[in-house]
């Protein structure tokens, strides 16, 4: 069984609470924890635009991760572009397929947690 934090249980609770209603405000229930989920990112993933790689976010990921989530709380985060590359399918024809930088899946990753 996989435990819930309580942040996560009052989302839930809200949730249940309120059916029709969607969540549109995760803001507030993002910390520097949830940040953490850093460590679950593929340490193999392609870099962003910015060409930086898992490995060399990890070296600075404390201050990283808290300037994201000073970044994000102020309302001052802005996503930065994607880095479009193309991957070949079966029939000869390529799907795009958008990287986002490694600052930017973290943030992700922490809110599709919710």
């Amino acid at each position: 069984m996989e435990r819930m934090s309580t942040v996560e249980m009052q989302i839930a609770e809200r949730s249940r609470r309120y059916p029709g209603e969607p969540l549109t405000n995760l803001h507030s229930f993002i910390t520097v924890d949830f940040l953490e989920s850093f460590l679950e990112l593929n340490k193999q993933g392609a870099s962003g635009v910015d060409g930086e790689s898992w490995s060399t976010y990890n070296e600075q990921r404390r201050e990283r991760i808290s300037t994201l989530h000073a970044s994000f709380k102020s309302g001052n985060y802005r996503a930065p572009e994607i880095l479009r590359a193309y991957i070949p399918k079966g029939d000869g024809k390529q799907r795009p397929l958008g990287i986002p930088t490694v600052g930017d899946k973290v943030l992700q990753r922490a809110v599709t947690r919710y």
